[in-house]
């Protein structure tokens, strides 16, 4: 039977709440599109509803398009809001997420740091190049966990920038087009 050192038992309980906590997130995050997707489904419900009994009452073809137009125009704002809160709701799970992931990469570099210091204190006479290797390989881990994380970010930004681009550009031209009700051949605007 092993018995593990409290160091060990430590390290696993850093482990299993990391997990926990990287799950909790994870969880936050679906929970949060669950109860968008089901106000969603409410609201859209609702809305068809009332449409469908505005139809019965429309007799002049006039009405037909004005009240088909007035279909259209609030779908595609609904569309662009329901867009917004779900990269919304990305976003910010992936910034939580990536936190506790900083965090715990942290703790798991201070402690390679500190093996590597005390192999080198107990290292025999001639064994600096190897230590110093270690180090190195370190430094460069580090580094490239530190880019990555600003590539990913920048990426992130990027992608929220482009799609504030693109909802302005698609919310101006709903509401050209919903302004603008069809006319019948011959009417004047």
């Amino acid at each position: 039977m092993t018995i593990l050192s409290p160091e060990q038992v430590a390290a696993a309980k850093a482990n299993v709440d990391a997990f926990f906590g990287l799950a909790g997130k994870a969880f936050e995050g679906v929970e949060k599109l669950v109860a968008l997707n089901l106000q969603v489904v409410r609201s859209t419900l609702a809305e068809a509803q009332e449409n469908v009994t505005k139809v019965p009452g429309t007799t002049d073809p006039q009405q037909w398009f004005a009240l088909q137009a007035g279909f259209t125009g609030p779908f595609a704002e609904k569309s662009l809001s329901y867009s917004r809160q779900v990269l919304d709701i990305a976003s910010t799970t992936q910034a939580e997420v990536t936190q506790l992931a900083q965090t715990q990469y942290e703790r798991y570099n201070a402690r390679v740091q500190a093996l590597v210091e005390e192999a080198a204190k107990s290292a025999p006479a001639g064994s600096e190049a190897a230590i110093a290797a270690w180090k190195s390989a370190i430094t460069a881990t580090t580094t490239l966990y530190e880019t990555l994380q600003k590539t990913g970010q920048q990426a992130v930004q990027v992608a929220g920038s482009n799609f504030d681009a693109l909802t302005a550009s698609a919310s101006k031209a709903v509401r050209s087009n919903s302004g603008q009700a069809p006319v019948a051949a011959g009417a004047k605007r």
